[in-house]
């Protein structure tokens, strides 16, 4: 069970941004993690995965990325991303991602019921890169990638990394490269950084989503299950 709201956060730019979040039914204290949408919004698919954070016993906020350009709430058709969602995944820059990734932790550092010094993140396709900069510019305790598009960009911040992270690739996926994926690994790995790198075969694109035609029920439960295990492990009390 988890209780779930939506609140509005002031960014350090100036905007305000409209964020999810879902609270497990617990008196606490229990860790938080910032949840990272993909390039369609805050829409059904992930206020289920903060739902289902939440039920795993996380204080969860996903906040909405695209609040510059997009009107409050918006969801994007998976079907439409070329004049539904490339506006806004254009317009984002990583300073703008940072404000409001800074805004969303302090935001969880001022709820009662989290503790403060372990909080993670994690995100899907856009929000697998976002998660790579939120363990870039935050302290967190630990940090999940599900195949990060555009993650190689960040690749030169590697040893600013505070936690150990976990990615997770579909073997399939024709949008990200192996030589990018390369590049995000060896950039970790020539930093010293802590990281777990997953490849999985036979997933493609999106397959963690129920909700996309790539969604592939195997793979999204075995990468579930060790996103939970690798949580579990690192944001324990």
């Amino acid at each position: 069970m988890s209780d779930h709201n939506t609140v509005t956060l002031q960014v350090a730019d100036g905007t305000e941004m409209r964020a999810y979040t879902a609270f497990p039914t617990t008196t606490g204290p229990v860790p938080g993690i910032i949840l990272l949408q993909e390039a369609f919004g805050v829409n059904h698919h992930i206020r289920s995965v903060a739902d289902r954070l939440a039920a795993a016993g996380y204080a969860v906020i996903a906040p909405e990325l695209f609040h510059r350009t997009a009107a409050p709430g918006l969801e994007i058709a998976y079907s439409d991303f070329a004049t539904g969602a490339m506006p806004h995944y254009s317009a984002i820059n990583h300073p703008d991602l940072a404000a409001d990734l800074q805004a969303s932790h302090a935001w969880l550092q001022t709820q009662a019921l989290v503790m403060p010094d372990k909080i993670g993140s994690i995100g899907f396709c856009l929000g697998g890169q976002v998660s790579f900069l939120a363990n870039i510019v935050l302290p967190l305790a630990a940090a999940v990638s599900y195949y990060g598009g555009g993650t190689h960009t960040l690749k030169d911040r590697a040893a600013d990394l505070h936690a150990p992270h976990l990615f997770f690739w579909g073997g399939l996926d024709a949008h990200i490269s192996k030589a990018h994926i390369a590049e995000v690994t060896d950039a970790v790995e020539a930093a010293g950084k802590p990281f777990i790198n997953t490849v999985i075969s036979y997933a493609d694109h999106g397959f963690h989503c129920d909700e996309r035609p790539s969604y592939h029920p195997q793979a999204a439960a075995e990468a579930w299950a060790m996103t939970l295990a690798f949580f579990g492990e690192k944001l324990s009390g």
